[in-house]
């Protein structure tokens, strides 16, 4: 029998900069006061307090059993975009079109993806606070100059 290799995993210095998702620490927390007996109301990871409304599920399972089980196009759907840039154009009273929607799988993920295209060493950063501090860490590590927070400014 062979004797297999053993490397060492050797992961990218960037890796140590990562923090964590100080929501889901929050939620721990909370959770835990919940099983003390404390009434808890939950606002912490921007999750619904309530179960997927059965139409909805049932629509998924729908949806699976019609054979929607395959990636679709990376910037949503076509008729999905065009129905937001219908919606969009109608209640905000701007042109939008589809072109410019992108559907994508909640707000952290565009947030970075903006950041990470708009923002360059040396950048000033300014970001709400309180707030979702993840969003703020790819830029920051970047060497982003960050401002900290509007809260308390003159008109904020």
């Amino acid at each position: 029998m062979s004797r297999a290799l053993q490397f060492e995993l050797r992961l990218a210095e960037r890796m140590s900069r990562l923090g964590t998702e100080t929501a889901f620490e929050v939620l721990n927390r909370a959770r835990a006061l919940e099983r003390d007996g404390k009434d808890i109301i939950h606002l912490e990871i921007g999750e619904p307090d309530f179960d997927t409304p059965a139409n909805i599920v049932n629509s998924g399972i729908d949806a699976l059993r019609a054979g929607w089980t395959h990636y679709g196009p990376s910037a949503g759907f076509p008729e999905l975009r065009q129905a937001i840039a219908e919606e969009v154009s109608r209640t905000r009273g701007v042109n939008v079109t589809p072109e410019e929607v992108v559907v994508v799988p909640g707000g952290k993920p565009i947030l970075f993806f903006s950041i990470l295209a708009l923002i360059d060493e040396g950048d000033e950063v300014i970001y709400p606070n309180p707030g979702f501090p993840i969003r703020v860490h790819d830029p920051l590590h970047r060497r982003a100059r960050r401002s900290g927070s509007l809260a308390g400014r003159e008109g904020f």
